[in-house]
């Protein structure tokens, strides 16, 4: 019974009370409205809450509260669900569970393991995530980083919900920036031969650039001897752009990130694409020619302009490229486009959504997730990055500094169209003021206690072979509930393409347990002096322990409700592309 199903069971409850009133006479609505059910504000006023009551006084014309009161009179009476129902003004239902249904949240965890969670409403319908795609011109930067661990976290997320995803990188490797590229190593190759020449005014100073050019230097220096200029700076280009790919590729696999497939920019200008989608696009009246350049009728499909997709010289736009890419995406049958940018290309989405709608798709056939800025912290004290002066801490730096579990858990911590501060100090502290680290330690602490109880000799059975009606404190209860939480937290993430809901489910689960575990013995006494050894608070054996005489059967219990956690724990990071160790 997951949190689907305990959420279905009360809103069938609801929905068989508002159906029972209808036939009454006693409500007249035609359609009733969603049946949404959330946690109250505060434990103590129950485990769920609905405002369906508020949101038919305006078709019942009266007051919430009486059109609660009606639900209440017309709620089954077979005392099977719940404990208790209230009313809090105006009109809120407050409705408090039997503890056997939550009790059996966690044999339906155990049942569903790796799978609890996940959910079929996709359908297998096909989506492509495009995300990262940094030009090939230099090292990824934190900023890319950010983007790939959000990009990551939504195509996991929605492939778990049951869309049939793929990941694609979208390779600029056309135009101006390659061009600048290859002047700028061609300019620092020719340097390392005593032979300076002027370097571009907008390329890349990076040092990197100029380790590209000495191997360039090692490798091609004696078969470039006597070239022609303009063949030097363009075999300079090729490599270069070569080189600093694989880098990508190597920096992202570091990352634990993968891609279905790599697209070139490239292949769309040299097979002829981008001009056949204009000539398609000229046939259909959406481009005209003014003063030499012709434009699309982005204005046409909500755009506050026109813009240019092939400029008076003949060079094409970005633009250009992109309407030739996304008609591409298009074409190979996705039903939904997923495109992961920067917070500074937020603009560019109008005139996107325009050409989805110019080859006769609705525009919310592509989404678009914007990811800001990351301001990173040494110390608290920003570092500042330039990409063009070659001053910039790198993602790898940062992966390998932080490791890739912290960096990808702070990446996600904040919505990504929020800039994010992410102080390097603080990933790397073992301690509960770190917030992967608190997680992470949350499944391990819970490893911990089957390596003591094996140890001990101490049986740890399944949830299906306990007897779970002893879980009955408040605080077991509070933990289930939470569990109970995981599928629809999962699911609203992921249709949200949000996965910073993600963290901070994990976050507040993790602290249910840490608090537990410091309240609550979940072992007898005699194991406490190896729980203690693997805390990182540094308790003394035989300290702050909490006095419970524990029965063999809540020992049990106990047990089994830490199984749940584990395993929801282990789901919750990995959904998001981070490991759930057993040590820290």
């Amino acid at each position: 019974m997951s949190s689907g199903v305990v959420q279905e069971k009360v809103a069938s409850a609801l929905l068989g009370a508002l159906n029972g009133a209808k036939k009454k006479g006693q409500l007249k609505t035609e359609a009733w409205p969603e049946l949404s059910l959330d946690a109250p504000k505060r434990p103590e006023w129950g485990d769920l809450a609905s405002t369906v009551a508020m949101s038919l006084a305006a078709s019942e014309q009266r007051a919430p509260h009486d059109i609660a009161q009606i639900i209440i009179d017309n709620l089954s009476q077979d005392g099977q669900l719940f404990d208790r129902v209230e009313i809090a003004r105006p009109g809120f239902l407050n409705l408090t569970l039997k503890p056997a249904i939550w009790q059996e949240v966690l044999r339906e965890i155990e049942m569903q393991g790796a799978a609890y969670g996940r959910a079929a409403v996709g359908e297998r319908r096909r989506v492509l995530v495009e995300y990262v795609s940094a030009n090939p011109t230099g090292p990824l930067h934190v900023g890319h980083g950010r983007g790939a661990a959000v990009g990551q976290a939504v195509a996991n997320m929605l492939k778990a919900i049951g869309y049939d995803v793929e990941s694609e990188y979208y390779i600029n490797d056309a135009g101006r920036q390659m061009k600048l590229l290859g002047s700028s190593v061609y300019a620092r190759f020719e340097e390392l031969s005593n032979r300076p020449v002027e370097f571009p005014i907008e390329g890349y100073h990076g040092a990197y650039i100029t380790a590209v050019a000495e191997r360039v230097k090692q490798r091609l220096g004696g078969e470039l001897a006597g070239r022609a200029p303009s063949e030097v700076e363009e075999r300079c280009r090729t490599f270069a752009y070569q080189e600093l790919l694989g880098l990508i590729r190597e920096d992202l696999k570091s990352f634990g990130i993968e891609f279905e497939s790599w697209f070139s920019e490239a292949s769309l200008v040299e097979s002829g694409a981008v001009q056949r989608v204009l000539d398609e696009l000229k046939a259909q009246q959406f481009l005209f020619e003014e003063e030499g350049a012709w434009w699309f009728r982005s204005s046409a499909f909500g755009d506050e302009k026109d813009r240019v997709v092939r400029k008076q010289d003949g060079e094409y736009t970005y633009l250009a490229s992109d309407i030739a890419y996304h008609q591409d995406k298009l074409r190979r049958g996705y039903d939904l486009l997923i495109d992961v940018w920067g917070a500074d290309h937020h603009g560019y989405i109008p005139r996107m959504q325009a050409v989805v709608q110019a080859y006769g798709h609705p525009k919310d056939r592509l989404q678009v997730v914007l990811v800001q800025m990351v301001n990173l912290l040494r110390g608290g004290k920003k570092v500042e990055m330039s990409k063009r002066a070659g001053e910039f801490i790198t993602m790898r730096e940062v992966i390998d500094e932080v490791g890739a579990d912290a960096a990808k858990f702070f990446f996600l911590m904040r919505d990504s169209n929020s800039h994010l501060d992410f102080d390097l100090e603080l990933a790397k502290q073992l301690s509960s003021d770190n917030p992967v680290y608190y997680v992470q330690y949350a499944h391990a602490r819970i490893a911990s206690l089957w390596r003591v109880a094996a140890s001990r000799g101490i049986a740890c059975p399944l949830p299906s072979e306990t007897d779970l009606t002893v879980l009955t404190d408040p605080d077991e209860l509070g933990l289930i509930r939470k569990l109970s939480a995981y599928p629809s937290v999962l699911q609203g993430s992921a249709m949200a393409y949000e996965p910073h809901r993600m963290t901070y489910y994990l976050q507040q689960l993790a602290g249910l347990l840490h608090t537990f575990y410091n309240k609550h013995r979940i072992l007898p006494p005699a194991a406490d002096r190896d729980l203690l050894a693997v805390t990182p608070e540094g308790l003394v054996p035989g300290e702050g322990l909490p006095k419970e005489v524990l029965s063999p059967e809540r020992t049990a219990a106990r047990l089994a409700l830490m199984r749940g956690i584990q395993q929801v724990l282990k789901n919750g990071l990995g959904v998001l592309g981070i490991s759930a160790p057993d040590q820290m």
